[in-house]
């Protein structure tokens, strides 16, 4: 016999499913946390700003904001996704310029270390330069919520919020498992020219969203 979950249990399970299957996806921002996490730098603080961020835009789209937002992304949708075009742009030419160098593997072992400070600074900017977070976070996950009500909501919106911390958190330390491999700077080259990839495809498909290309 089948264990029927109760109501706010089948909330919890449901926000942490949609939450999970969302943010699973590669993007920007998860390929900027593996690198954190292969070069060991500011794991905690920018798994944290990552979760942190995704639960405060959740809260707003379970809150009864979503349909804002949904509005404003309808009015100005070429302005903000050709600026997440653009910034994706950057940061890939970025990537290209360390995998041509080839100098990234050996950031760690000269004990270089990118300021906190700054490397919040990028997660700042692949996190909310991304028109998708707000389509993902506080749209999607907002609508969904409508079906819920009173304390059955709050749980759905803990399950959404859950499954973000338990992601960035796995990705940023699960990353340290590769970093054996990722001693040489040639392994680095081959995941930076990866990186560089991801950032144009989908600096492509945010220019092409919005109507630009």
């Amino acid at each position: 016999m089948i264990p029927v979950l109760s109501a706010p249990v089948s909330a919890f399970v449901t926000g942490f499913a949609i939450g999970f299957s969302l943010i699973m996806a590669i993007g920007a921002q998860n390929a900027f946390v593996l690198r954190q996490g292969l070069l060991r730098q500011h794991c905690f603080a920018v798994a944290l700003f990552c979760a942190v961020s995704d639960a405060l835009l959740i809260a707003a789209g379970v809150g009864g904001i979503s349909l804002f937002i949904a509005d404003i992304a309808a009015q100005y949708e070429a302005l903000l996704f050709g600026f997440a075009g653009l910034w994706l742009c950057i940061y890939g030419v970025m990537r290209v310029r360390d995998a041509v160098k080839g100098e990234t593997g050996l950031v760690r072992e000269k004990g270089a270390n990118t300021g906190l400070w700054a490397t919040l600074a990028i997660t700042a900017a692949l996190t909310f330069g991304n028109p998708h977070v707000y389509l993902d976070t506080v749209v999607l996950v907002g609508t969904v919520s409508l079906q819920f009500e009173a304390f059955d909501k709050i749980c759905y919106g803990l399950g959404a919020v859950s499954a973000s911390f338990v992601f960035f958190f796995s990705l940023a330390y699960g990353a340290r498992l590769l970093a054996p491999q990722m001693q040489r700077a040639n392994a680095w080259r081959v995941l930076d020219a990866a990186v560089a990839v991801i950032m144009f495809v989908l600096a492509a498909s945010m220019l092409r969203a919005g109507g630009l290309i």
